[in-house]
């Protein structure tokens, strides 16, 4: 089943293959997306134990994250009912921007921890996550969510993915649960076609697959 991502086309102008697949398929199938991007250089290449960036702004930020609401992603039929209707999964309240609780990065990425995860190491920048996920605008426009495609999570290279994502899923772990808000310069810097200004997503770290 052909599983699409709008995520992917984020970081696909260094690739003239993958170019001239947009121009005719604008939202690429995974697989042939991960084969033919290239040029895309990051360091290391397997799963670490990388540190956030401000690791004392990491405490403060799931500590404080608690006051932060999530809808109930358990209940799976429920939610790819809804993710599917015309009106999409209902935007959280804070989708106009991230809370003073939120940890900040140097970039501007914005993110605050819904659900601890139980694993211990990180995705490196090169490594291949599987994710559920669920992306808004911040008029509460819900854009794209893996629950569109099914209830099992989605598979993508995080070289391959917007900065705010690339970024964001390398400070998480295994089974945790994180809404990130990424400024435009992170995601598709307002492109025509992409959705545009910051982008507010709810991400569920399954499995680092590699």
């Amino acid at each position: 089943m052909r599983r699409c991502l709008l995520l992917f086309q984020g970081r696909l102008g260094h690739c003239p293959r993958m170019n001239e697949h947009l121009r005719t398929r604008p939202y690429p199938c995974l697989a042939i997306a991960a084969l033919a991007l290239t040029g895309l250089t990051a360091s290391g290449c397997s799963k670490t134990a990388m540190a956030p960036t401000d690791p004392t702004a990491e405490t403060a930020g799931e500590s404080a994250s608690s006051s932060v609401h999530s809808f109930d992603w358990q209940d799976l039929a429920t939610v790819r009912k809804n993710a599917m209707s015309a009106e999409g999964l209902p935007a959280p309240a804070d989708v106009a921007g991230p809370p003073s609780s939120a940890l900040m990065t140097v970039s501007g990425l914005g993110s605050a921890v819904l659900r601890a995860g139980k694993g211990t190491v990180h995705p490196g920048p090169r490594d291949t996550v599987r994710c559920h996920y669920v992306g808004w605008q911040i008029d509460g426009k819900m854009f794209d969510s893996s629950f569109k495609h099914g209830d099992d999570p989605l598979a993508f290279p995080l070289y391959a993915v917007i900065a705010g994502w690339t970024e964001g899923v390398q400070l998480m772990v295994e089974g945790e649960r994180r809404r990130f808000w990424i400024p435009s310069a992170l995601a598709y810097k307002n492109r025509p076609g992409r959705p545009s200004g910051m982008l507010i997503f709810d991400v569920e770290l399954v499995e680092i697959v590699k």
